[in-house]
């Protein structure tokens, strides 16, 4: 089946997190523009190591079939065409079918996403990531991660915080700036009442809407591998996490795994769990599962203006 860029999920990925620039990077960095473009020149067959989207980035394109192509990642770079040939290089030698790019020679990328339908955009680029966030788009900053990817896994995990990233942060505002009881209490209240969408909520309905599409094709054709589950990993506890169930039958959405931690680690569980991407909007959670996961901060809502208060 054809599909239309409006159709499609699309992500839109920078280099910096597709691969690892970390070489290219510091020659920048400590050279200039010009030291970096001749490097990059002179490095341009040789081929970039996997960077921490390349797991997430490399399945949800193997969700795709000859006959069904749901999902398209496009590259935005802030590189110019010259010296972004050594990325897509890198994207033929891993067979990775991404054709569409934006090259915007140091401007920001995400403003184009909306062009591209992208629901989300992932960059290894703090300040473009917090700018981007701040203009209202979905998007998130990669972190450094020790995660080593099994090829043989056909199966996408995708995990998820709740407040601040796929619902908004009012709920999380009532638990910062009062106590765990007036939380519970507010929570309770409005148990009924559904929350308003976050800043990745789109890429998370859409995911959900992908999973179904996968269990179609799975169900017509029994050599087809790729499997998708998706965990929430919250804070939250009883009776709190009666608010989030609400929500999500709102926008009819099924999780298959849910984590009601009341403050426990969240590594614990995703160390089980094992995703392929966790998203959270907190700088301290992200940190310590990126030890184990491929991991992405959301600088989005109270808790980030907190830190930077």
């Amino acid at each position: 089946m054809a599909y239309k860029i409006e159709e499609k999920i699309v992500i839109a990925v920078a280099s910096s997190a597709l691969f690892d620039l970390s070489d290219s990077d510091k020659v920048f960095q400590e050279q200039g523009e010009d030291k970096y473009r001749i490097y990059q020149r002179e490095n341009e067959s040789k081929i970039l190591g996997q960077g921490v989207a390349f797991p997430l980035i490399k399945r949800l394109l193997n969700i795709n079939t000859k006959t069904t192509q749901p999902v398209e990642v496009v590259l935005l770079s802030r590189n110019d065409p010259d010296t972004g040939l050594r990325v897509f290089k890198s994207i033929e030698h891993y067979n990775l079918p991404i054709s569409r790019a934006a090259f915007v020679t140091g401007n920001n990328p995400f403003r184009y996403m909306e062009a591209f339908n992208a629901s989300l955009f992932l960059s290894a680029n703090n300040e473009d990531i917090e700018k981007a966030v701040a203009m209202g788009y979905p998007a998130g900053c990669v972190y450094p991660s020790e995660f080593v990817d099994n090829e043989n896994d056909h199966e996408l995990r995708l995990a998820f915080d709740f407040d601040g990233i796929v619902a908004d942060d009012s709920a999380e505002t009532i638990f910062q700036e009062g106590e765990l009881r007036e939380f519970q209490i507010h929570e309770t209240e409005k148990a009924n009442e559904p929350l308003p969408e976050g800043p990745l909520f789109r890429f998370f309905h859409e995911i959900s809407k992908l999973q179904k599409k996968v269990s179609e094709i799975r169900n017509n054709d029994p050599q087809y591998k790729m499997k998708i589950r998706v965990a929430i990993a919250t804070a939250r506890n009883a009776p709190a996490h009666e608010r989030v169930i609400t929500t999500l039958r709102k926008f009819d959405i099924r999780v298959d795994e849910a984590f009601f931690l009341g403050g426990i680690d969240k590594g614990r569980v995703l160390s089980i769990f094992q995703p392929h991407i966790f998203f959270d909007d907190q700088k301290s959670h992200i940190e310590r599962v990126a030890k184990i996961a491929p991991s992405v901060h959301v600088p989005f809502g109270i808790t980030n203006l907190k830190v930077e208060q």
